[in-house]
């Protein structure tokens, strides 16, 4: 279905990462990773302010596969 696409910012895109405009039929993972961060570490927009007093990362997963690979091509 063909849309209209307004203005766009980029501010990275990774090594394996996929920046699509328009129509698709199929978007899968070809890398996965396990990625801790702290608290406000993935805002984005402009003009942030952020105050965290205190922040703590729990980086213990018990569960071995998050995202399986299986079947992505």
């Amino acid at each position: 279905m063909p849309a209209m696409v307004g203005a766009i910012k980029v501010n990275s895109i990774s090594s394996s990462g996929i920046f699509h405009i328009g129509d698709v039929f199929n978007i899968s993972p070809s890398s996965q990773s396990k990625t801790f961060a702290g608290a406000g570490s993935f805002n984005t927009g402009d003009g942030l302010q952020v105050r965290n007093d205190y922040s703590v990362t729990q980086v213990y997963d018990a569960d071995v596969v998050d995202q399986p690979m299986v079947g992505n091509i």
